[in-house]
């Protein structure tokens, strides 16, 4: 039982962070109808970032639970500002081109980011410090779950909590919800769409920022190349919810989380990374709009 609660909570804490990146991938495609394949390496961005000021900190000798909020909250400032300028280089002077020509945008600029990263830091993995201090009350429970893994549960469920409040209540994000029914009659009322696009991709890459400094801190290594695969894994989340579901984000990120864990626990580890693919040609067979996703029917 203990093997299964840990595979269990294994599980969720892999589709936490799953769901941090995948809300990226759903609210742009949820307003703008494209998928943003930089988004993986605005993750890595923000690993990375944490980790220089967490070098610089520890340096000057500060508490550690310090070093690890202000290095998530500069990771969080960094990456949403390469997120803003990924959507003013790559996706705005393309608003009205064909989608092909914006998609062939985004994989240039995810290409350029992991080589800009490889080229300013290292190709080799490096070191990532687990600053997050052992919870005396959870000893007793530390060979099922860890303190870091908590963290990691508390905060995306924080952040969920926050994006729905920010969705829900507040003046973005009607303006957000109003642009993805229909960004010509937002834009009739008076909404600027662009702003709400830049928005949107800030929210998405801070998010994502959050999913890589914790789990560079759960992991204890990161380089260049992490963003592509957990941006890869995070995108098929996205679409086995439903592409441009919140809901179906996390649903989904849930989902593939869970398999992932048992299948390596009870199967072989060897096969981690298949089962996402396998869920992502599964779901484009069966049920191509996703869980949650709904079905659109244009009329000719």
């Amino acid at each position: 039982m203990d093997y299964f609660l840990e595979l269990f909570l294994g599980g969720l804490t892999r589709g936490s962070i799953y769901a941090l990146i995948a809300l990226g991938y759903t609210m742009v495609y949820g307003i703008i109808e494209l998928i943003n394949f930089a988004h993986g390496e605005i993750y890595m961005i923000g690993a990375f970032t944490a980790l220089i000021v967490i070098s610089v900190l520890t340096l000057m000798g500060m508490n550690t639970v310090a070093i690890l909020v202000i290095a998530g909250v500069i990771a969080v400032i960094y990456s949403s500002a390469y997120g803003y300028t990924v959507e003013k280089i790559a996706y705005k002077p393309l608003r009205n081109a064909p989608r092909l020509s914006a998609l062939i945008s985004a994989i240039g600029m995810s290409l350029f980011l992991q080589n800009y990263v490889l080229l300013a830091q290292t190709s080799d993995f490096l070191p990532f410090p687990n600053l997050v201090p052992d919870f005396e009350f959870m000893e007793p429970y530390a060979h099922i779950i860890g303190s870091t893994e908590i963290v990691i549960l508390l905060t995306t469920a924080v952040v969920m909590v926050l994006l729905t409040f920010l969705i829900k209540f507040t003046t973005i994000g009607k303006a957000m919800r109003a642009a993805s029914q229909d960004k010509t009659m937002a834009m009739l009322v008076g909404i600027n769409v662009n702003r709400v696009i830049s928005v949107t991709f800030v929210v998405g890459s801070a998010t994502a920022a959050i999913g890589g400094v914790l789990i560079a801190s759960h992991v204890g290594m990161i380089n260049f190349y992490i963003g592509f695969i957990a941006g890869i894994k995070a995108f098929v989340a996205a679409v086995l919810g439903g592409i441009g579901s919140i809901p179906g984000a996390v649903l989904g990120s849930f989902i593939l989380g869970w398999t992932e864990s048992f299948a390596t626990g009870y199967v072989s580890s060897d096969y981690e990374d298949v089962f996402a693919f396998l869920f992502l040609v599964l779901i484009l067979i069966f049920r191509p709009s996703g869980i949650l996703g709904r079905t659109e029917k244009n009329k000719v």
